[in-house]
């Protein structure tokens, strides 16, 4: 099926006409002109039209074999405005998806080693990057988005389907980079705001991934949970950390306590879950657990094939100007 997406540019073919016939002629050297070259000349137009015998063709007539040229030219460069295209036929999509702001701490307390991985003690930050990677990879029909969070919360990534970009960014971060200590209430109240001016909030979810407690930021954790309620967004959050480790004495890094009771709070107001994640196994399974849960159904997107034509009659119009441009100035007189 063809169509035009610009069909009021075909208003411009009578542009040289209204231009010929409205606009005065200019005075020159050389004596009077058109105002519009690419008109040209029409100085022996009437002994022409005698000569063809055409009773129908005044002294204003613009059948000169030089008008006709350019015109085509001018039609030409005018089909290519107008942007033909070829439209296939339309396919609905189905599609079920969910739009997911993941909030991740990512303060300095997160390099605390108490998660292990093939017989190896490793960090937090470390475990949480390998089980979020799995799980943004697993994402078809979702939009992902990552907040990164500590003493100050920062949109690293919008809502996106470019799964890859959320990885890459999330498998840069380092604990610390966004300061020490951790604002909860203030990553919370960023996601939040990203999700708002959506339509649909009955398939938005945030996921918010924390070993801390609020200790820091503009928003306490009753604000933000009140803000969370009202806004009747799904929040899944997840604690991390061992119950209990010996480790702790070894390292001087910051450890705050888990707000266990503020995360639950948090999940229940909102209609979500609270998950504690106490090693990767079990950090594995809770992300596995928010994975199946079931997406919400939308209508589909209506989608056409479309091919770009303009390029046919602009090409044909650029190699009739080169011709005119090095034909002889007697052929087209």
């Amino acid at each position: 099926m063809n169509h035009f997406a610009l069909p009021e540019a075909f208003g411009l073919l009578l542009l040289p006409f209204a231009f010929y016939f409205f606009l005065p002629k200019a005075k020159g050297a050389h004596g009077d002109a058109l105002r519009v070259p690419f008109i040209g000349d029409l100085k022996n137009i009437k002994n022409k039209a005698e000569h063809l015998h055409l009773p129908f063709v005044s002294n204003s007539v613009l059948f000169s074999l030089k008008f006709i040229y350019l015109f085509l030219i001018w039609t030409l460069l005018t089909l290519a405005a107008a942007r033909p295209q070829f439209v296939g036929e339309p396919h609905r999509l189905k599609a079920e998806n969910r739009d997911i702001m993941l909030v991740i701490d990512i303060s300095t307390s997160m390099l605390q080693p108490d998660f292990s991985a093939a017989n190896r003690r490793i960090d937090r930050l470390t475990a949480v990057k390998a089980v979020v990677g799995s799980f943004v990879e697993k994402r078809t029909e979702d939009r992902l988005g990552l907040i990164l969070f500590g003493t100050h919360a920062y949109l690293q990534a919008p809502l996106t389907f470019d799964k890859q970009a959320v990885s890459n960014i999330l498998f840069n971060a380092d604990a610390g980079m966004a300061g020490n200590s951790t604002s909860i209430g203030d990553a919370l109240g960023l996601a939040l705001k990203n999700l708002r001016d959506e339509k649909n909030k009955e398939n938005k979810v945030i996921i918010l991934l924390s070993d801390g407690e609020n200790n820091d930021g503009s928003l306490s954790m009753a604000q933000a949970i009140s803000l969370a309620e009202k806004e009747k967004i799904k929040v899944y959050t997840i604690g991390v950390g061992a119950e209990a480790s010996f480790l702790g004495s070894l390292f001087s890094l910051q450890n705050n306590e888990l707000d266990e009771k503020s995360l639950k709070e948090l999940a229940q107001k909102t209609k979500g879950n609270y998950y504690r994640a106490t090693d990767l196994d079990s950090l594995a399974s809770i992300y596995q657990k928010i994975d199946a849960l079931e997406p919400q159904s939308n209508e589909g997107t209506v989608i056409q094939e479309r091919k770009e034509l303009f390029y046919i009659p602009l090409v044909c119009a650029l190699i009739l100007a080169l011709l005119l441009l090095f034909a002889p100035r007697s052929v087209l007189r």
